[in-house]
């Protein structure tokens, strides 16, 4: 029997339906005449049949029963290394030495039809997987030279132009140019509602176009693409194996060689030390190698893990390995980055205040009736000059406010930016300051700047409020002053309170939120969401601090967070967990569990199936080594007989094999 899951790789290239995959079907037309020619040989031994029918038929169940565990004997003594197979064929093979080939034909057909049902149960949890492949679309309706053609989506460049109609299957992922739709894209991102699309938005390859028609501009090429990316990371997840699986591995060959010698001695001792008959110790002894074989206790991980990754899979939530399902069991403490995980990440500006006292020249009429409208918008303006060149989600609402004010924006040079405190760049002549009260602490070197005081108390002000709020300081011939301040919002995530309560029902002791947005935010939104602990103004460097310490107390700690700005602090914690966004680049490379519609309710799933994985793999142990255990001291002791051990070692693998399917469709 093979034992060791297949590649994904090769899973997924075979059909859908595991019953339809050429080998398990001739696996099953082995099984089948496996069990006719071990019936007809026991019928023709009872009712007195000719010996060459008999002896035929078992003939017949000996080959076909022995074959595959044959091969993979063959194979593994090549390599060299001993399995599982091996003991299986000695005996069968066994039986038939002492006279007993209806046991051995018995054991043979039992051992197959195990291998089939695991086959199947292992191609059933793939199959979900697999079903990415189908998502695919085979060819895009392309606009060249003023007509559509078909083309498959591999010769398809980024750039060209494909069209959509309602009820297809997106082909690529891409911009929309031009059309107004719905897209379902719960196959690929679990998200129950259609999501609504229109020019300026990004669709995915493998999502359905529901109500309108669309034209999308290429941005990926097909091996590129989301479903792509999320088909090669699944292959990735499932060859990397569970810790569990990986232990199992390594001592899988050192006990089937132990079983080996256990067989030699119980066959050795009674019959050269205390004289017993050959027979009776050879079948006992062949009893006993059947009893001991480990096959429900290899089979056990994969059949659970592979499930849970499936299973997880179907819900948006991307398990980047087994070894990933098992640590998150484990973990009691979660630490959340504010920004796009809490909150929604689409950060905006909510006011521009010009310092009353600060002079602001205006070298040209702006858009604006008042003196002070005039103000506000030139101090957007000269920031909006700096953070043009910053890619901080706050740089980028101060450039979106500027430009739907449809304001001029300066050319800016000499652009720094001081992670975690602030920017500075030279625009028309003079050095513009934005940043937080760290920035101008550290970074100015003390120098005296005008409007200062009043500036942080402005600041503090918005910051009790719940808002994000930076300084805006000019610098001309070393003398500096406070020109305003802006004010930044983000909405807090809609199911982020009733996640945070699932997460404590499950058995999450600590939740932490680590941000470099400043203190009285942090705690204004910690406050609003149920949060333990709040560590705010921090560099990435100190949020890795604050994750090693929690690692001191905790068994597992997970860290969640948008990928980029977080990137030490994921890399530290035991399990990361990055906000997927329909597979984004940086959260699909980065992350251990990714979850794909960027949805925080999928969170308390992930952990809750990732428990109910460990308890499974509790119970398969205990019934593949309860089964073993039981039948040993049942043959030494009562001497039960080889078609018992028999029917208990392949009944374990196959109901280890089924407990472990459950996972597919687990749900909280």
């Amino acid at each position: 029997m093979e034992t060791t899951a297949r590649s994904t790789e090769q899973a997924l290239g075979d059909v859908t339906d595991p019953l339809e995959r050429p080998v398990v079907r001739r696996q099953a037309v082995f099984v089948a005449l496996t069990f006719l020619g071990m019936m007809v040989g026991l019928l023709g031994s009872w009712f007195g049949g000719s010996p060459a029918v008999v002896w035929g038929s078992y003939a017949v169940a000996y080959v076909f029963g022995g074959w595959y565990g044959l091969k993979e004997s063959i194979k593994s003594i090549q390599e060299p290394a001993v399995e599982i197979d091996l003991l299986m064929i000695l005996a069968a093979l066994g039986a038939l030495i002492i006279g007993a080939p209806f046991e051995g034909a018995m054991l043979l057909f039992l051992f197959s039809l195990s291998g089939v049902l695991e086959e199947y149960a292992i191609g059933r949890s793939r199959t979900a997987i697999k079903s990415l492949i189908d998502m695919r679309p085979e060819s895009a309706q392309v606009k060249r030279g003023g007509e559509e053609v078909t083309i498959p989506i591999e010769d398809v460049e980024v750039g060209d132009v494909f069209v959509v109609r309602p009820g297809a299957r997106i082909p690529l992922d891409g911009i929309v140019q031009s059309g107004e739709t719905t897209v379902d894209q719960s196959s690929l991102t679990g998200e129950s509602v259609p999501v609504t699309k229109e020019p300026g938005d990004e669709v995915y390859g493998g999502t359905i176009n529901e109500t309108g028609s669309l034209e999308v501009e290429v941005t990926r090429e097909a091996q590129e693409s989301a479903i792509s990316r999320l088909i090669h990371l699944v292959e990735e997840a499932q060859e990397k194996r569970a810790p569990t699986q990986q232990l199992i591995d390594r001592f899988e060959q050192p006990y089937v060689l132990s079983v080996l010698a256990m067989t030699a001695v119980a066959i050795a001792l009674p019959f050269f030390l205390l004289n017993h008959a050959f027979e009776p110790t050879f079948y006992r002894a062949m009893t006993l190698m059947v009893a001991a074989s480990p096959c429900a206790v290899i089979i056990s991980t994969p059949a659970a893990v592979l499930s849970a990754i499936s299973a997880g899979g179907r819900q948006g939530v991307l398990f980047k390995g087994g070894e990933h399902i098992e640590t998150a069991g484990n973990v009691d403490a979660v630490a959340f980055d504010k920004t796009g995980t809490l909150t929604e990440g689409n950060t905006k500006l909510a006011s521009v205040t010009a310092h009353p006292e600060a002079t602001i020249p205006v070298p040209e009429p702006v858009n604006a009736s008042g003196s002070e409208q005039v103000a506000d918008d030139r101090l957007l303006s000269l920031a909006a000059a700096v953070q043009n060149r910053s890619e901080h989600h706050l740089a980028e609402a101060t450039v979106e406010a500027a430009e739907d004010r449809s304001l001029s924006i300066p050319e800016s040079s000499e652009f720094d930016a001081v992670v975690g405190k602030g920017v500075h760049a030279t625009v028309e002549g003079q050095t513009i300051h934005i940043g937080n009260r760290r920035y101008f602490e550290t970074v100015t070197d003390g120098q005296s700047i005008t409007g200062l005081d009043s500036g942080f108390a402005a600041v503090r002000e918005l910051e009790e409020e719940g808002k994000t709020a930076v300084l805006v300081v000019s610098e001309t011939d070393e003398r500096l002053q406070v020109l305003g301040w802006l004010a930044f919002t983000d909405t807090i995530r809609a199911d982020a309170a009733e996640m945070i309560q699932k997460l404590r029902e499950r058995g999450v002791e600590q939740i932490v939120m680590l941000t470099g947005d400043n203190q009285r935010v942090a705690d204004y939104i910690a406050d609003e969401l149920g949060i333990d602990e709040v560590y705010a103004e921090l560099l990435p460097e100190e949020k890795v601090n604050h994750i090693e310490q929690l690692q001191e107390r905790h068994n597992a700690v997970a860290m969640v967070g948008d990928g980029v700005n977080d990137a030490p602090a994921l890399a530290t914690a035991d399990i990361s967990i990055g906000m997927g966004g329909a597979g984004t680049d940086v959260a699909l490379e980065t992350a251990d569990i990714v979850l794909m519609s960027d949805q925080l309710s999928r969170l308390p799933y992930a952990f809750a199936l990732s428990r109910e994985t460990r308890k499974t793999l509790y119970i398969n142990f205990s019934i593949a080594f309860g089964a073993i255990a039981i039948m040993i001291i049942a043959i030494l002791t009562a001497g039960i007989p080889l078609p018992v051990a028999v029917v208990g070692h392949e009944g374990s693998t196959v109901l280890v094999s089924l407990i472990g399917l459950r996972l597919l469709r687990f749900s909280e």
